[in-house]
């Protein structure tokens, strides 16, 4: 009665005030913390914190918010908030020790509009599905190669196609991205689709290109906006359009290769991972497992996305800091000559006779931090996490580039040191806050893949080449940021040994 009342007595910008007021009152309210509910940076009424966040180095000003904040703080993005856990510890509390229960992927309106609402592929289905599929595709890995011979031989054969592109260049400088893309793809190619594209197939040309730019914007302010504001998003032109037109034409591509596959599927003989797929398909309650052709080509896209663009990316680090860094390569070309020599080809079973080489890589690897961000991850129950609670249904973002400069990891954690990886007397030591793959349940599944190509192609290159850059110029190290990190563009001279 009283409320009436007051209405009456009010002109109406005093009535769009009282319920601007009224509204603004219910949402704080709404947004209100739960007690010991982690700390963060003040947020904006409906925007969150999304214009705070550095859009060129994201996960640097995260990781210096962690300083102020803690290792476990809380930043909402849009309407919806999202805790961020830093450091190697906390980092393995939350996808190690507590894996089960953060395992799952939130919702994502932008993966929802992605996946047509009803397909996840590998990296976004949770439950049942999520561990159907991820095990079917790591058996199919180790099925056509992984860790085998047949897969070695594939890798050093796609490292002369590499090799000859680089020697078409005559010794004038260029940029290695396309050869690097090209020679990475056509591994999980010939895992997926049986078989590898040559480096001037205009389609494959095209699929590279879709996928770099998909990548790139799915890890970009406007992926952001889309899952803070997507009704907004939906309507208004912008990059954030060009995420879906690539994933629909990548999704042709895919869709040709699977027709393609079943004009000659022979049910006893599977060629690759979607011959496999396409025949667990008939099999009878599957589909509810994932197991049909849209969710079939989702997870080719899957595999592409992870297959391709980290490891190509480490690569390119690769020559980055080997080119600033030449006494390391002289190092590395010595223990090449030393336990290979020149002409034989590489196989893993010399890893173990190249510590040197071995820890270059992995501090390649440490500081090209190629993921800076880890995927999203979504809280199963009711837990705590670094002293704070974290209620059931809450987002989780481990912050990787925390855990690979962790300075209470790592002696130099700013500096390229492949000591890191060695002991006294040189031999190769594992460092337990090394994870570029991630870590748990949701570490990648590819890693195993992915840790055969670094070693096989980065000792075949520099076992044929001595590589370096225009005079006088100063390779850059910050990165571009997307879904992983980029080089800035540049070029390289190959000098043959």
């Amino acid at each position: 009665m009283w409320l009436c009342d007051l209405f009456l007595g009010l002109d109406l910008n005093g009535i769009l005030l009282f319920s601007f007021a009224l509204l603004l009152i219910a949402y704080f309210l709404m947004k209100r913390n739960p007690p010991n509910f982690p700390p963060g940076p003040p947020a904006l009424p409906l925007l969150g914190n999304v214009f705070s966040i550095d859009t060129q180095q994201p996960h640097i000003y995260l990781t210096k918010l962690a300083d102020v904040y803690g290792n476990v703080f809380c930043m909402r993005l849009g309407r919806d908030k999202t805790v961020f856990v830093s450091g190697y510890k906390m980092v393995k509390e939350a996808i190690v020790t507590q894996a089960e229960n953060f395992m799952d992927r939130p919702y994502s309106p932008m993966v929802t509009r992605l996946y047509s609402g009803n397909s996840a592929g590998l990296f976004f289905s949770n439950g049942q599905v999520w561990r159907r599929q991820r095990r079917f595709a790591m058996t199919t890995l180790r099925t056509f190669g992984l860790g085998k011979s047949s897969m070695e031989q594939s890798i050093c054969e796609e490292s002369r196609h590499l090799q000859e592109g680089m020697e078409k260049e005559k010794g004038e400088p260029f940029n290695p991205v396309h050869l690097f893309n090209n020679a990475v793809s056509n591994i999980i190619c010939q895992i997926v689709f049986g078989r590898r594209f040559d480096y001037s197939d205009h389609n494959f040309q095209t699929m590279l290109t879709n996928l770099t730019e998909m990548v790139y914007l799915e890890g970009s302010i406007w992926a952001q906006l889309y899952d803070a504001f997507p009704r907004l998003m939906k309507h208004l032109p912008g990059p954030h359009n060009d995420i879906f037109s690539h994933s629909k034409s990548l999704e042709a591509f895919i869709s040709g290769e699977i027709e393609r596959h079943k004009l000659d599927l022979d049910p006893s003989n599977p060629r690759d991972y979607i011959d496999t797929f396409l025949i667990e398909e008939k099999h009878k309650g599957n589909r509810e497992l994932g197991f049909y052709e849209g969710n079939l080509v989702l997870c080719c896209l899957d595999l592409f996305l992870a297959g391709t663009e980290t490891t190509s990316k480490t690569l390119q680090w690769g020559l980055i800091y080997l080119i600033k860094h030449p006494r390391v390569q002289d190092k590395v070309q010595a223990e090449i000559d030393r336990v290979i020599g020149q002409t034989r080809q590489p196989t893993m079973a010399d890893r173990p006779n190249m510590p040197y080489t071995d820890a270059v890589i992995h501090e390649i690897q440490r500081m090209g931090n190629i993921v800076p961000l880890n995927g999203l991850r979504m809280a199963a129950k009711d837990t705590t996490l670094g002293g704070y609670f974290i209620p059931k249904g809450t987002s989780l973002m481990p912050n990787l580039t925390s855990v690979l400069f962790d300075k209470h990891e790592w002696e130099t954690p700013d500096t390229f040191n492949p000591a890191h990886f060695l002991d006294a007397d040189g031999k190769f030591v594992r460092r337990d806050a090394f994870l570029p793959f991630s870590a748990g349940k949701r570490a990648c599944l590819g890693e195993g893949l992915a840790r055969m190509e670094l070693f096989l192609f980065f000792v075949s290159l520099f076992q044929k080449f001595s590589f370096s850059t225009l005079e006088g110029v100063e390779l850059r190290t910050e990165g571009i940021i997307g879904a992983t990190r980029t080089p800035h563009p540049f070029k390289i001279y190959t000098k043959a040994r």
